[in-house]
């Protein structure tokens, strides 16, 4: 099935990004969400996105306007009724996502495919919520969305391949390139990255080296453009706790456990670059690592 409208369910950090590639790419964008005032937020990134693109020459002034134009924001699931793929990028809740699949399965057809962009549950606990579980499967994509090129398509059990052929095509075509995950969390990146992320906290935390010259050793020794700490700070080390608690509880084992000092930080409300203090110090006019009493 060609894939010629989407919907997306939230506009946050994530769900912007996902609007903005998918009306970049020619296609007709319904976002959703439960206030005006995140839409209204979520849209002034995607235009000074676009607007920094054409200040540097990339896209035209018209072209900026005509992206824009495939662009629309909504409060109503009645709205989101003739998408052929609906993209849910909304907090990592079961219980909330599972409410708005149910919803929406009453209003759609049932050619509708439905993506979850979780990056950490199993796809597969969303599948009754649908009614279509054959429709439904996992797309994960990476922040920021509009820069970075993967996205990790998961396969549940009972989804079909022509939904996964179909998902691929789309993938393309707003020019990201897929690859196929089977449905355990974490799937294929984060399974790996956030055993390497929580090793660079424990490293930390035992004093082996500074925030820095671990953060300097991965990028110059590894070739990574960011340190491991500077990436937690970057997603958010409340947003990350939840992935390990996620993954911890799916597989049980040590790798995936949140180490003390993660633990602290969040409960002392340092959640990296959103609250202003992380792994570094974001007040001043460039990061300095914080003092945690290390």
């Amino acid at each position: 099935m060609s894939i010629e409208k989407v919907g997306v369910l939230g506009c946050g950090l994530m769900g912007s990004g996902i609007a903005q590639v998918c009306a970049q790419a020619g296609l007709k964008t319904m976002v959703k969400e439960i206030d005006q005032k995140f839409i209204d937020k979520g849209f002034g990134v995607i235009n000074k996105n676009l607007q920094r693109a054409a200040d540097k020459g990339k896209i035209t002034g018209e072209k900026k306007d005509e992206i824009l134009s495939n662009l629309k924001g909504t409060l109503e699931f009645e709205d989101l009724k003739d998408c052929d793929l609906i993209i849910e990028a909304v907090p990592e809740l079961l219980d909330v996502k599972n409410g708005m699949y149910s919803t929406l399965a009453g209003i759609c057809p049932e050619k509708t495919i439905f993506a979850s962009n979780t990056s950490s549950l199993t796809v597969v606990a969303m599948a009754a919520a649908t009614g279509r579980p054959d429709r439904l499967c996992g797309m994960h994509f990476f922040n920021p969305v509009p820069m970075m090129r993967l996205v990790e398509v998961v396969k549940t059990i009972a989804t079909s391949q022509e939904t996964i052929d179909s998902c691929f095509e789309f993938c393309r075509k707003i020019g990201k390139s897929p690859i196929l995950a089977k449905d355990r969390s974490g799937f294929i990146v984060n399974r790996l990255l956030i055993p390497y992320m929580l090793d660079a906290i424990t490293v930390l935390e035992e004093g082996l080296a500074s925030t820095e010259d671990i953060d300097k050793g991965i990028m110059l020794g590894l070739n990574h453009p960011m340190g491991p700490l500077t990436l937690a700070d970057f997603v958010g080390l409340d947003t990350f706790i939840e992935v390990c608690d996620i993954m911890f509880n799916e597989f049980h084992e040590k790798r995936f456990s949140a180490p003390p000092l993660l633990k602290k930080m969040v409960l002392a409300g340092y959640y990296g670059r959103k609250s202003g203090k992380g792994f570094y110090d974001y007040s001043g006019e460039k990061p300095v690592p914080t003092d945690l009493g290390i």
